[in-house]
């Protein structure tokens, strides 16, 4: 029998891409299925029944699956996602945040309100879902939680500071709640995926041709390091970039940094800015952190 038998997944922005692929496998494998999505277009304009689409897929494989169509950028919305799975299945076990659109321009020619939409689907839908599934998971003493971020987040990417901004802040809230669900069996991950999806060509210089994708690019290929961080023996406050079959682990890492008294001045610090700014040594996680353990 499946690990995922029985589990209940809440998938956001499962109508397409990323969240359509890892729907369908947590389905194949025996899990209970709400798929999410409004189904709108790449920036986030309109609605469609996408969600219906990939349920029939699922029941047609012989699977279980409920649509919700609400959009995860307003606070009720989000909670009917929670609110659907607990009323048909009973509760929620796995949650994947992967519900994204895209607005990009260089930031000179950003209109604040692509700011904003992108902040609120990205960052504020991934902290209302993940709110209103929090309590279940500590209750039940269990919980899978996947954050989609990525590169342009993690590294950076010209013409996306609104989604770079919203993606770093995704890696933020799992670090904490990493924290925060440790003593609850509640295990926290980021994704940062690489795959051809519908948004890839809103993204100025990409012409992916859609109607016939490159098969190593398509996004199932993701979907393994979704249900590793979704596994009984799941690890937390992981980073994993995954794609074409590929996956990596990404981590924060410092140097032990240069120490002054209490008087350090300008001139003190400029003197040994090159050991500063030096990481030919640097470890994972924060020096305070290592020192404090020393």
């Amino acid at each position: 029998m499946s690990e995922f038998q029985d589990k209940v997944v809440v998938i956001t922005g499962a109508g397409g891409g990323l969240g359509k692929a890892h729907a369908l496998e947590f389905a194949r494998r025996g899990a209970k299925v709400v798929v999410n999505d409004l189904g709108g277009s790449g920036d986030g304009t309109g609605a469609s029944d996408m969600a219906d689409a990939v349920v029939e897929e699922i029941r047609a494989a012989g699977g279980t699956a409920i649509a919700n169509k609400a959009s995860v950028s307003t606070r009720e919305g989000a909670k009917s996602i929670i609110d659907d799975a607990v009323a048909a299945f009973g509760t929620v076990h796995i949650l994947v945040n992967n519900a994204g659109i895209l607005r990009d321009k260089s930031f000179k020619k950003m209109p604040l309100d692509d700011w904003d939409i992108v902040m609120d689907v990205h960052l504020n839908g991934t902290g209302y879902v993940t709110h209103a599934a929090w309590p279940h998971m500590v209750e039940q003493n269990y919980g899978r939680i996947v954050m989609t971020s990525s590169v342009s987040g993690i590294f950076g990417n010209f013409g996306q500071a609104n989604y770079g901004a919203a993606k770093t802040g995704m890696l933020g809230l799992a670090n904490v709640l990493a924290i925060e669900g440790a003593t609850k069996n509640v295990r926290v991950n980021v994704l940062s995926p690489a795959a051809s999806t519908r948004l890839i060509n809103t993204i100025p210089g990409r012409d992916e041709d859609l109607d016939n994708p490159d098969p190593t690019r398509h996004p199932k290929l993701v979907t393994p390091a979704v249900l590793l961080m979704c596994a009984e023996d799941a690890p937390t406050g992981k980073i994993i970039q995954a794609g074409m079959g590929h996956f990596v682990t990404c981590a924060m890492f410092s140097n032990d940094g240069v120490s002054f008294g209490p008087d350090v001045t300008y001139e003190d610090l400029l003197a040994r800015k090159d050991e500063l700014l030096d990481m030919s040594q640097a470890q994972e996680g924060s020096a305070s952190n290592r020192r404090s353990s020393d």
